[in-house]
């Protein structure tokens, strides 16, 4: 209590500290959406255990964790391997994707306000500025910030709860289709025309836009899937 007798104001923790476990996730995480452990490669805990420097126990958690992702798979006989990428699971999580992303864009367009297009400007380049480094982690989790602006400004918080499930699986497909120069329009390109449409308030423009983008990545993503 203060002299006055009221309770002391404490400042509000916006971002809280992240737990070794939150690291290790994000850690191993990364390492499957970059490609480092290969598709249907075993994760042995030990190996984990001695690179992370963390207990089995956190690893088994991560693993777990992973599984729910659908980054994991747990074989019997076999335990956690990485998940194999198919072009089903792919094209469902494309069709999916278009049905939350265009409702949010258009959304987001109908509610633009300076300041939220302040944010998506900004945080479109982050993620070009990401680009430009060329470093896969920093430009994945721009392109997520991107994405949660988007979601955020249209009001679809339930939505983006349901895109958040499936970011492990979304991030390893953009990666899939990040790493080639095949594609009709490269991905940031078509991010600022995402940009450009919602932030001018024209909502049928950010519906095309969006369209446009998953077209081209769900062709990309097919055409190399099928080849693997």
């Amino acid at each position: 209590m203060t002299s006055s007798g009221t309770p002391p104001v404490m400042r509000r923790i916006d971002q809280p500290p992240q737990t070794l476990r939150d690291i290790v996730q994000e850690r191993m995480r990364e390492a499957i959406i970059s490609g480092r452990f290969a598709p249907g490669e075993r994760l042995v805990e030990r190996p984990l255990c001695d690179q992370l420097g963390v207990s089995r126990t956190v690893v088994r958690e991560t693993i777990r964790y992973l599984e729910a992702e659908g980054l994991v798979e747990i074989l019997p006989g076999k335990g956690p391997i990485v998940a194999q990428l198919s072009w089903e699971d792919a094209r469902q999580i494309y069709d999916i994707r278009q049905m939350l992303e265009t409702a949010a864009a258009t959304a987001c367009a109908r509610n633009m306000t300076p300041d939220l297009a302040a944010a998506l400007r900004n945080s479109l380049q982050a993620l070009q500025d990401a680009v430009a480094a060329g470093v896969p982690g920093p430009m994945l989790r721009a392109t997520t910030e991107f994405y949660r602006i988007i979601f955020e400004g249209a009001g679809h918080n339930v939505a983006w709860e349901i895109a958040q499930r499936l970011n492990g699986r979304i991030s390893r497909l953009r990666a899939v289709t990040l790493s080639t120069a095949e594609r009709r329009k490269p991905g940031p390109a078509h991010m600022q025309e995402i940009c450009a449409a919602i932030v001018s308030g024209n909502a049928k423009a950010a519906q095309k836009a969006i369209e446009q983008h998953l077209s081209d990545a769900k062709h990309t993503a097919e055409r190399l899937l099928n080849e693997a």
